[in-house]
């Protein structure tokens, strides 16, 4: 979705105490962040929870036959999703909304192959307003760019329907507190569509992880390092003036990891992350800009002083349970794709990027469920194929049981898209609490700003605030939410016998449709 104003960028800047200026643009610096040196260390403030509400760790709303969603930004990502939903039993595409109507109405062509009815479409710069407003909305799914996912969800959120929000889902932590706020006082999801938790490497090292096949974590990394070169023309530019596009802008104007989520997110649940555990302290550092602000001198002909995003960041973060993390961001130099996801325990060892293995020796292996094929085999190198086939088949996550064949046929990133939100829409159906909640996206987007305090004070550590505040220790052990069979079976039969009379009502509209459509063209013909 198109930019809807830019009332939001340019708006923030840090009032809390800082030793460097920083940059009025800065989005993922808030105004109401307050903070306070405490021995060297600065320390974030929780605000205090507002009076009458409670935390939503385990939140379920109630069973959906049908999922009735309106999709809010059909640019880049949007399409994708909308396909996505066309294969998923049980779900109704109500409405379809961007800021221009062109691309809304253009998705209808995914209903129209799935013999789906028509969804109401809705433009402009506050299109999305109407289609929150509506009654027949349980979910708005979210893929505009960056500056508007907060100002859509929020107003999704005021008027009482479950989000879906595409990363970063917060940029800064005024944002994140607000979302927070309003998913406890509605009480309605706000989920984060972080959809390299549900790749297939990260799932099946998930589960071995929860079964004890590394020992206990006590490292982790990950990473997005992608070089963009290749689409940096292609992010929208709002009117002829805009020389940049968004993201370049972005990345120009914010300091910190503005894109954390994809290498946080997978690491995160394996530490159980507001499930037994908590970041409590990070470290942020960055190179300086070479890359970024040649892309901008270029783009706009004029010289550039003043591109706050370093061409490669790293954040260090220590977690309440003594584990350490470390996070990469880097969209700008010549590299291979790298979406590191790597796992350090006392028993064994995992990778992703660039070399995709584990390293357990014979002893683990054997003690995991799987008798080791090959003499002496051990934790000095990753396992062979063999073994590691072994391994992952024995530990085969039970998502990717379900979804896995099926996510490969309709695509999205490899499959890992259709994982996701056919996981969203479960859970709805079945009343269950969502694989991600509010916390998980305050805590995954705050390394933005976090960050940002941390490089504008030379490097200093920063307190992570309490996103649950005080409930971080109530859940122990992140779990994905099952329904028993008999209540999967029955809400499943419910969501296609619902989706087989949708695709005989699209039929029939679209019959009508088609054939109005070929008398028109005759009469051109003619």
């Amino acid at each position: 979705m198109k930019n809807l104003s830019n009332l939001f960028l340019g708006a923030f800047a840090c009032i809390a105490l800082t030793i460097t200026p920083v940059s009025t643009q800065a989005q993922s610096l808030s105004p109401s962040t307050k903070w306070h040196w405490d021995k060297g260390t600065i320390v974030v403030d929780t605000p205090e929870r507002p009076a009458g509400q409670e935390h939503v760790l385990g939140l379920t709303v109630p069973k959906m036959n049908v999922v009735r969603v309106g999709f809010v930004g059909l640019g880049m990502r949007g399409p994708g999703a909308v396909e996505r939903f066309t294969y998923i039993p049980g779900v109704d595409i109500v409405a379809l909304c961007d800021y221009e109507q062109e691309r809304a109405e253009n998705c209808q062509k995914f209903l129209r192959k799935a013999s789906l009815p028509k969804a109401d479409v809705y433009s402009g710069a506050e299109g999305y307003k109407a289609l929150c407003e509506r009654e027949d909305i349980d979910l708005v799914y979210i893929a505009t760019d960056w500056d508007h996912h907060f100002p859509v969800a929020k107003y999704a959120l005021e008027h009482g329907k479950n989000v879906a929000i595409e990363v970063p889902s917060a940029m800064n932590l005024e944002q994140c507190w607000e979302l927070i706020n309003l998913s406890e006082k509605t009480r309605k999801h706000c989920m984060i569509l972080e959809n390299c938790c549900y790749d297939w490497f990260e799932m099946n090292t998930l589960n071995m992880a929860q079964q004890g096949v590394f020992g206990e974590i006590l490292r982790a990394q990950g990473a997005y390092i992608h070089n963009l070169s290749d689409f940096w023309p292609y992010y929208w530019k709002n009117g002829k003036e805009d020389k940049l596009g968004w993201r370049l802008r972005y990345n120009m104007e914010n300091r910190g990891d503005v894109y954390a989520t994809h290498g946080l997110g997978p690491v995160a649940q394996a530490l159980d992350i507001h499930r037994g555990d908590r970041m409590t302290t990070l470290v942020a550092m960055d190179t300086k800009s070479v890359i970024g602000k040649e892309l901008v001198e270029k783009a706009s002909g004029e010289a550039c002083d003043n591109f706050r995003n370093g061409d490669h960041s790293t954040t260090l973060i220590r977690t309440a349970n003594g584990k350490v993390i470390e996070i990469q961001h880097n969209v700008m130099t010549p590299q291979p794709y790298n979406r590191l996801y790597q796992l350090t325990g006392t028993k064994g060892f995992a990778n992703k990027y660039p070399i995709e293995g584990y390293a357990v020796d014979a002893a683990q292996m054997s003690a995991s469920g799987v008798q080791p094929k090959v003499d002496n085999l051990s934790s000095h190198s990753f396992l062979p194929k063999e073994e590691m086939d072994a391994l992952v088949a024995k530990y085969e996550h039970p998502i990717l049981k379900k979804y896995g064949e099926m996510a490969k046929e309709v695509g999205g990133h490899g499959g890992m898209d259709f994982i996701m939100d056919s996981r969203l829409v479960y859970c709805l159906q079945n009343g269950l609490p969502l694989d991600m909640d509010v916390y998980d996206l305050a805590e995954w987007c705050s390394l933005a700003e976090l960050g940002a305090i941390s490089m504008d004070n030379g490097c200093a550590a920063v307190a992570f605030p309490d996103f649950t505040r005080g409930h971080w220790n109530d859940v122990k052990g992140f779990k994905h939410a099952f329904a028993t069979p008999e209540a999967e079976a029955e809400a499943m039969k419910a969501a296609q016998e619902a989706t087989a009379k949708l695709k005989e009502e699209g039929a029939k509209e679209w019959a009508k449709i088609a054939k109005k459509e070929a008398k028109e063209a005759k009469k051109v013909r003619k």
